[in-house]
């Protein structure tokens, strides 16, 4: 399905379970399946029924996370408040502090995000929270004089509305799940229509669906296209078959002719199975296609690509990584192009609540410029993104109040002219009041540039110290870690002090390796480059972070590996599970003296024997997957647990899919 997975309800468009179809009797159930316009309901009856705190709680926080996927803000912090006070705990808290900041109430927030440091026991974790809180209240108090205005556009619906895109004659393409869309079935995570993609003058009030051969009873969204208009890129999500999971891809089609319709999209031939891919934008010469992904190997969270049409069989080049400058431990998605500006919504850079939007342009030899927040009211603490600027700009706009540029963006805020869920709104940048002069005493040849870097070292705060598999609450630093640092020239050791972190100057078009390692740990190593880093005379001393997280050693302990599958009845190693395979062989790189046992289990259906004899080929088969990876074969060994030891202790024929699916894992311990 195409969902998001942060406050606003389209933002990410990313993996769900295609389970709307399945009936469910309560609001658990509802809430597992993301069903969560069939849970609300269910749940609040529930609430009222039962009697103990920890019950109230427990539903209370379902229910703030179900309204929080379905963008109802403020039903959702009312729930997570009633959580907390019910013994909700850490994760309760959290929920309600983020539902704060996103309804720009920043000195509650604030205040909620110090309180939760405390109760975890580490107010690293969310340093940055409280930072942006006051940024974002100092760009609040520049909106009067900073010469930027919105307003909703009236075509919006009561449904969703999003990432308009500007086609050559002048029209607006967009993504909506409106009543209008194909089919007849509704999406049970939204109670709404699945997606399509429509078609509307801006001036108008009338959107149509913009292709009947291009919208399907699936979703699609998030189209663009070539300066010609006679080629598309979008999204869709379908899966393998009725009730499989369903993955993003990028398909594209070209038309036929200026009367006729479409080709048949076919799927991009750059794309992983079990890797979301959305949010396509081609350059300004449409020989670049950007998008966003998800994939393991990347940043963290969706980043952005890019890749160069090639006379390749494909026509394509392999798609690259953009910067560090851009890409972060958070999600990057949406971008969209204005001549050589790039934007794009992150929440992973400093912004005031969700993804915010930011602009950037490329600089020489494929560097970027550090992005700039474009602030409210284009930003607020709910999710914007999505921006289509119309073309040209005014380059006579030179008095107060002279139109500069306009455009259009998405955002899911709460306004007096807002219908509902994910809205588009105009934006009109004009020529903003003088400020008062301000002499700069500042010689500009005399600018020092710097790239700081701080590395720190981390460890996880579960909700059960003796237990590995428990729920991680947050991070805190590690004092007495070592951190070994290579630039390629002779590595540097330095032993981290009470603060948990190093400081250091880095150098320019550099590549950084990073080892860190303490007593009782498995050690960790991460990569930090400086190359296609800018520099930016508004900001010459640019400050980064780069966390290095250590496992604590747990002996003869099973940890389990996530997001390990095998088909039915088969043991082979499926290409999904490859990446956290890999990710386990690099841990056992970097500790050359441990030793671990691989184990399978499997659920209570079939009979003893067979899940026995299965499972035992299925750890056998991960085994020998990390020999292929270079991991000497004395250093690991197989052990097949069939149904004997359940994670989930439950009665076999009453067990439900998510207990079923607890009990199938794989795991390993460090053995030695």
């Amino acid at each position: 399905m195409l969902t998001k997975i942060t406050t606003g309800l389209f933002t990410l468009l990313l993996l769900v379970a295609c389970t709307y179809t399945l009936k469910v009797k309560d609001g658990r159930t509802a809430y597992e399946r993301k069903q969560f316009s069939v849970a609300t309901p269910m749940l609040e009856k529930e609430f009222s029924r039962v009697k103990t705190r920890n019950e109230k709680g427990q539903i209370a926080y379902l229910l703030g996370d179900s309204y929080r996927r379905m963008g109802r803000d403020e039903k959702s912090l009312q729930w997570f408040k009633t959580a907390y006070d019910n013994n909700g705990g850490a994760e309760a808290l959290k929920a309600y502090a983020f539902a704060l900041k996103k309804m720009e109430r920043y000195a509650e927030a604030r205040e909620a995000f110090k309180n939760l440091g405390i109760e975890i026991g580490s107010p690293y974790e969310y340093r940055k929270e409280i930072t942006a809180c006051n940024v974002a209240e100092g760009w609040l108090k520049e909106l009067p004089t900073n010469g930027w205005s919105a307003q909703t556009t009236s075509f919006n619906s009561s449904q969703n509305d999003f990432a308009p895109v500007l086609v050559p004659d002048g029209r607006l393409v967009f993504s909506s799940d409106r009543s209008m869309s194909t089919g007849e079935e509704k999406y049970n995570w939204t109670g709404n229509r699945f997606m399509d993609i429509f078609i509307v003058d801006p001036n108008n009030a009338s959107p149509q669906v913009f292709d009947n051969q291009l919208n399907t009873e699936n979703n699609e969204a998030t189209p663009c296209f070539n300066k010609s208009g006679n080629e598309i890129f979008f999204v869709r999500a379908v899966g393998a078959y009725k009730g499989d999971d369903a993955y993003n891809k990028i398909y594209t089609a070209t038309r036929m002719s200026d009367e006729g319709g479409w080709s048949t999209p076919a799927p991009m031939p750059f794309q992983k199975e079990k890797v979301n891919y959305v949010h396509p934008a081609l350059s300004a010469d449409g020989n670049t296609l950007y998008f966003a992904g998800n994939d393991p190997e990347g940043w963290g969270g969706f980043d952005l690509y890019a890749m160069q049409r090639s006379k390749s069989e494909s026509g394509w080049d392999e798609p690259k990584l953009l910067t560090r400058a851009i890409n972060t431990p958070g999600n990057e998605l949406f971008p969209s192009f204005d001549a050589d500006t790039l934007y794009f919504a992150s929440d992973g850079l400093t912004g005031m609540g969700g993804l915010d939007i930011f602009r950037t342009y490329k600089l020489e030899r494929n560097t970027w410029a550090p992005p700039i927040n474009l602030k409210a009211p284009v930003n607020s603490g709910s999710d914007d993104f999505g921006l289509a600027m119309i073309p040209g700009k005014n380059a006579a706009a030179r008095q107060p109040g002279d139109l500069i540029r306009g455009g259009f963006f998405t955002s899911n805020r709460s306004a007096e002219t807002a219908r509902g869920g994910d809205d588009i709104f105009r934006f009109e940048q004009k020529v903003p009041p003088p400020k008062p002069p301000k002499v700069d005493t500042v010689d500009a040849k005399s600018i020092v540039y710097k790239m700081i870097l701080e590395v720190y070292v981390l460890e996880k705060i579960l909700t059960d110290p003796t237990d590995p598999n428990s729920k991680v609450l947050g991070r805190r630093p590690l004092p007495g870690a070592g951190v070994q640092i290579d630039a390629g020239k002779k590595p540097q050791t330095v032993t981290l002090k009470e603060e948990g972190f190093h400081k250091m100057e880095l150098a320019e078009n550099t590549d950084y390796q990073f080892s860190a390692s303490l007593a009782g740990y498995l050690s960790n190593s991460a990569k930090f480059s400086t190359k296609g880093m800018a520099k930016d005379p508004a900001n010459p001393v640019q400050t980064y972070e780069l966390e290095i997280v250590l496992d604590k050693i747990y002996r003869d302990r099973e940890i389990v590996l996530e997001n390990i599958y095998y088909d039915y009845d088969k043991w082979d190693i499926r290409p999904d599970a490859e990446p956290t395979l890999n990710r386990l062989a690099e841990v056992l790189r970097q500790n050359p003296t441990i030793r671990i046992q691989l184990g399978s289990h499997t659920d209570c259906r079939g009979n003893d024997s067979y899940n026995s004899t299965l499972s035992q080929r299925r750890a056998e088969s991960a085994v020998n997957y990390l020999i292929t990876k270079g991991i000497d074969a004395d250093r690991l060994s197989a052990v097949g647990y069939g149904e004997t030891q359940p994670a989930a202790d439950c009665i076999c024929v009453r067990c439900t899919e998510n207990e079923h699916q607890t009990n199938r894992r794989t795991t390993f311990k460090v053995v030695e």
